[in-house]
């Protein structure tokens, strides 16, 4: 058996240089890709951005309620991206005493509508189904007066 080994030997200069020169080569294109590819989703993040700031125009907007001889408003308030306050106003005390469940029913969807800045996909009760549906008509007609 004639087997030719080879012997190599290396210096550990330039084992090492050869070494810190493939980390910095790795920093290098890493910061290359960071610096220029992130100029694109910063666009695409200032479009969306634009887009999210011109969803109402600010302001106080009402929508009218009227149940038998009761009339009422649902007065929603908004700013640029923002639903901030949803309430009844001009709510008669014989209208509270008649609808019992308008003011606690409407407290619970404004809640929702707040952490989802959205009237889609409202939970109600069945015990309100129909006192939840006529409010959530009235501020989605507000909203609609509302939109940008």
């Amino acid at each position: 058996m004639s087997s030719k080994t080879k012997i190599i030997v290396l210096h550990m200069k330039e084992i090492i240089y050869t070494a810190i020169f493939l980390i910095l080569a790795a920093v290098t294109i890493t910061l290359i890709f960071v610096m220029f590819g992130g100029k694109e989703k910063q666009s695409a993040d200032a479009d969306q951005t634009a887009a999210e700031a011109a969803v109402y125009v600010p302001g106080v907007y009402t929508s009218s309620v009227e149940l038998s001889d009761q009339t009422f408003d649902v007065q929603v308030t908004v700013d640029s991206n923002h639903i901030n306050a949803i309430e009844l106003v001009n709510l008669s005390e014989t209208a509270t005493v008649m609808y019992p469940l308008m003011e606690p029913t409407l407290e619970d969807m404004a809640s929702q509508i707040y952490l989802t800045q959205s009237t889609d996909n409202i939970t109600y009760s069945d015990n309100n189904k129909y006192t939840s549906i006529l409010l959530l008509d009235a501020i989605n007609a507000a909203l609609d007066k509302a939109a940008a």
